[in-house]
Order: structure tokens, then sequence, then C-alpha cells
């Protein structure tokens, strides 16, 4: 993996991803000084491949009301060269599916279970 010393290193992680294939990052969010690089996907699938790509061993959970709505944030991180890197994922939940917020991966759930 690459160091992030620099903002170009940063970005040249992004694009190193969006080369292998991955899908660009929705928003992107680099602090100041490069320690910490946050990513924002749109789905599932590119949470899991981005969290795969980069080897993000910590992964956590929050979920939360906004308002009237209930949103999971799921969160990957590591720790790259002192630059904490994160991929967070945001998704609205209806009461209707509380029973998926009582596991890490909800797409690992058999549909006939739920």
């Amino acid at each position: 993996m690459t160091e992030l010393a620099t903002r170009a290193q940063a970005f040249g992680l992004i694009a190193e991803g969006v080369a292998a294939g991955l899908s660009a990052p929705w928003r992107l969010y680099l602090a100041r000084g490069c320690r910490y690089l946050s990513l924002s996907v749109g789905d599932r699938a590119e949470w899991n491949a981005w969290r795969t790509h980069l080897g993000c061993p910590e992964l956590s959970v929050r979920v939360y009301d906004a308002g009237g709505e209930i949103r999971r944030s799921s969160v990957a991180e590591v720790v790259l060269d002192g630059c904490r890197v994160s991929v967070e994922l945001v998704e609205e939940v209806s009461t209707g599916d509380l029973d998926q917020l009582l596991v890490a991966d909800p797409a690992s759930v058999d549909p006939e279970e739920r």
C-alpha cells in the first residue's frame, strides 16, 4: 500500500482503487495534513469492495434517528502510514427492517429467515 504523506498520495490511493475496478466514492473528505481520509459510498457492495481493497480490519455500526428516519452507518477503518482511512455507508432503515440492525452484514442473512 502507498504511504499517505501528501495529498497527491492520498488521491492516488483512490485512483488506484478506481483503476482496479471499484466505483468512485460519491464523497471524499481529506483532512488538512493528510491524517484522515474518509470515503462515502452508495451501497453495501461498494462498501464491501472498498474495505476489502484497503484491508480494513476495524468495523463499526451506528444506528441513529435523523429527524424521524432511522439510519444505519457502517464504517470500516484502517491506518496507513499514520493516516486513518475510513469507508462509510449510510443506509435508511425502516422499522420493518429492524432485525437487520442486529447483524454486522445484513446481506449475509438468508431472506427466508427475515
